[in-house]
This record gives structure tokens, C-alpha cells and sequence, in this order.
């Protein structure tokens, strides 16, 4: 008896430790998720409002999960990335997105390398600008010289870690006292005024639907170290965008329990913002933790930064691979280095035109990441009801209406904002 009861032991602790190894792909994406939205919008959306928006932060979360969870499900189907099967079903679909992706690489980019940066004034004197281009060289290094397999393993711990202080935080401001002015008066966020703000948040929220695309490449290469079931890929993907929502309403949390009804607002500048944002923390956890705080912050940040230049310049590598018709050994060595560092020349112009208003910035790629957001939708609900997939492997009738309702919103909302700023 105690024979097979450690058989059975040690059968469940290899099944854990083979789900624990073939988790990346998905914590990656959280990774590339868990920053400026969740940093920036979510606790601003707090602070400015209260609990009033946790509701839209959830609908759009949840709104947006058939079009992430293709990424995973078409690739764990069919061993191709989301780009083969845009590429299968006409080249105009791969066309198309790689223009719209080309823009947002770039727009992307220099939005997360520029709040990166805003989190190093901290601890380094010197400007934004040369901030920025200290991350990105550095995230250059990084991608270059650690590869896929670095990425991989780093995510695990950043995402740990990042959850585990975010979850202390907002535990401890539950215990403070109300911090409401007795001549504060709430506003509420649906007035034509905040229209922007509100596009902006649901973007990025918890990611620009594009980034389905890198965790259907990230899991290919993780396919390439380890045979990855349907049901692991599919786990890994659950576990890092439930986590991502999780996250997002606690930064909620944090911005209102800390801000709401002081009269405060964040400011445009990077480095403000980024005190503001750590002293939100420090007020909670007290002064002597500051410097903890900002460096968990930082490295929230930072990984974004990494995952999104490697994740857009892969995808941008692979479009150009498949549209060009090149070998994969030369896209490899060659073009995904040159891609990375034309993203990241073309961010940083775009760093230094805005002169570290942060915001704005921010502001200005998550708008046009809602605006986009409709087209890298139809293209993945497409693909994943096309026959190009076993009749096992598409979306059935919840997911399919799930998926319509959910380009229903993203055009309903895209119109609204286009009347209100070219009408209004």
C-alpha cells in the first residue's frame, strides 16, 4: 500500500513539474501585458474614478478572450502560427496585418521603452531621453544574447514576484483610512469628455489583440525545447490571461483606495508620474519600502519592454519570412536582428518628438491599439472557423457568438470615439 501511494506521489509531482516547464508562452504574454495598462490605466482609471470603471475593465477582459485564446488554440491544432494561417487563407490577410503591425511595433515601443525609463529617474539622474535609449540598447542585449530560452525562464519569476507585492499593496490599503476630501466631489466617466480616456484603457486592456500573435510564436519556440500538449497549452494560456485580470483590478484597487477623492491627478510627465506611482505604494507599504517598490515597478515594466520589442519584431520577421518567401535559417540570424533595431531607432524618434510627456504618449498608442483592434479580431475569428481547422479544433457556437458580440463592441465603440473626436 505505502508502494503505490508513492508511486501515485511521485506520478502527481512529475505531472507538476511537467505543467510548471511547459508553462512560458502564456506567462510571457502577461508579461507583455502587465505594464503600461495595468501601471498606468488601471490605476489612473482608479484614481480619477473610483470603482465606477472596474466593471468595463472586466467586460472588456473577458470580451477579449476569443481572440487572444486563438493564438494558443490555432497553433497547439495546427503546429503553424497565427501568420501561416493568415498567409494560408489569402496573402491580402498577412498584408494586412503586417502594415497595421509595422505601425504599432514602433508606436508600441517607444510608449513602454519611454515608461521604462520614467521608472528609472528614481534611481538614475538623467533625462528621459537617454533613459530610453539605455533600455532599449539594453533590451537589444538581452533578446539578443539570451534568446527565447532567457525570456522564458525570467518571465516565471518576474511575474511571481510582480503578483506577490501588487496583491501585499492592495491587502495593506484595505486596512487605511479613507483619504476622501470632504470637498471632493466624484465625476463620473461617462461624459463625452472622458470618451478618450476610456478607448485608451480598453486598448491595452489587458493587451493590444496582436500580442494572440506573438504567444502563437513564443509557444512554437517552446514546442522546439518540449513536446507541449493541447491541454498544457491551453492551461499556460488560462493561468496568464485569468492572471492579467486579476492584476488589472487590483491596480483598480490601488489607484482608488490611495487616490480617489484626494483631488490629486497623475501628470503628464514621466518622471512625476513615475514618483506619483511609487508614492501610491510607499504611502500604503510605508516610506523605507520605495525603493523595493520601484524596482519590482521597474521590472514589471522593463519585461514589458523586452516582450514587446522581441514579440513585434518576431512577428514583423515572420510576416517578412512568408512574404517574401525567405529561408527561415537566414529570417533567424539576420532579419529578426534587423528588425529589433529599426523598431528601436524609429521608437526613440518618436521618444524624443514627445519630450517626455509620458501620458500623452501612452495616450496616443493605446487609442490607435483600440482603434486596430477590430481588424486583429476578424482576422483571428476568421481563422479560427475556417476549414482550414479539424471541425474539432474550431469555435463552436458559445465561442462564435462569444466572438461576434466581441467585434460588435470594438466597432460600436471605435464609431463612438471617431465621432466624438472629429464631431464633437
Amino acid at each position: 500500500m505505502n508502494k503505490m501511494s508513492s508511486i501515485t506521489k511521485s506520478t502527481h509531482e512529475k505531472g507538476a513539474y511537467q505543467l510548471l516547464r511547459a508553462m512560458g508562452p502564456g506567462l510571457l504574454m502577461a508579461a507583455a501585458a502587465i505594464g503600461a495598462s495595468h501601471l498606468v490605466a488601471s490605476t489612473r482609471a482608479g484614481a480619477e474614478f473610483g470603482w465606477q470603471l472596474a466593471w468595463v475593465i472586466l467586460v472588456v477582459n473577458v470580451i477579449k478572450y476569443p481572440f487572444f485564446a486563438a493564438g494558443a488554440r490555432y497553433t497547439v491544432a495546427t503546429g503553424e502560427s497565427l501568420l501561416q494561417g493568415y498567409y494560408n487563407q489569402g496573402i491580402g490577410y498577412l498584408v494586412l496585418f503586417t502594415l497595421l503591425n509595422a505601425v504599432a511595433a514602433v508606436a508600441s515601443t517607444a510608449g513602454v521603452a519611454m515608461l521604462t525609463a520614467a521608472m528609472l529617474t528614481l534611481f538614475i539622474p538623467l533625462s528621459i531621453d537617454i533613459l530610453a535609449l539605455i533600455v532599449l540598447i539594453s533590451s537589444l542585449a538581452l533578446i539578443i544574447l539570451g534568446h527565447y530560452r532567457l525570456l522564458d525562464k525570467l518571465s516565471k519569476f518576474i511575474m511571481f514576484g510582480l503578483t506577490l507585492m501588487t496583491l501585499t499593496a492592495a491587502a495593506m490599503a484595505l486596512n487605511i483610512p479613507p483619504v476622501m476630501n470632504s470637498d471632493f466631489v466624484a465625476v463620473s466617466p461617462w461624459q463625452w469628455a472622458n470618451i478618450g480616456f476610456l478607448v485608451a484603457m480598453m486598448g491595452w486592456m489587458p493587451a493590444p489583440i496582436e500580442v494572440s500573435v506573438w504567444n502563437s510564436l513564443w509557444l512554437i519556440e517552446k514546442q522546439k525545447q518540449m513536446p507541449i500538449s493541447k491541454k498544457q497549452a491551453l492551461l499556460d494560456f488560462n493561468i496568464g490571461y485569468v492572471l492579467t485580470i486579476i492584476l488589472a483590478l487590483v491596480f483598480l484597487s490601488l489607484g482608488t483606495l490611495v487616490m480617489y477623492g484626494t483631488n490629486e491627478h497623475f501628470s503628464d510627465s514621466g518622471a512625476l508620474f513615475a514618483n506619483q506611482l511609487i508614492e501610491l505604494y510607499s504611502d500604503v507599504m510605508g516610506g523605507e519600502s520605495r525603493y523595493l517598490i520601484g524596482a519590482v515597478a521597474l521590472l514589471c515594466i522593463f519585461s514589458t519592454t523586452v516582450t514587446v520589442i522581441d514579440g513585434y519584431s518576431r512577428s514583423l520577421a515572420e510576416s517578412w519570412q512568408l512574404l517574401t518567401h525567405h529561408s527561415k535559417d537566414q529570417h533567424k540570424t539576420v532579419g529578426l536582428t534587423r528588425i529589433m533595431l529599426s523598431v528601436s531607432v524609429l521608437s526613440l524618434f518618436i521618444i524624443l518628438f514627445f519630450q517626455g510627456a509620458l501620458l500623452p504618449l501612452l495616450e496616443f498608442v493605446m487609442i490607435l491599439a483600440f482603434i486596430t483592434t477590430v481588424v486583429y479580431a476578424a482576422l483571428n475569428f476568421n481563422l479560427m472557423i475556417s476549414k482550414q481547422l479539424a471541425a474539432e479544433d474550431r469555435y463552436g457556437p458559445l465561442m462564435t457568438i462569444w466572438s461576434w458580440l466581441g467585434i460588435l463592441y470594438f466597432v460600436g465603440f471605435s464609431v463612438l470615439f471617431i465621432y466624438w473626436k472629429f464631431f464633437q
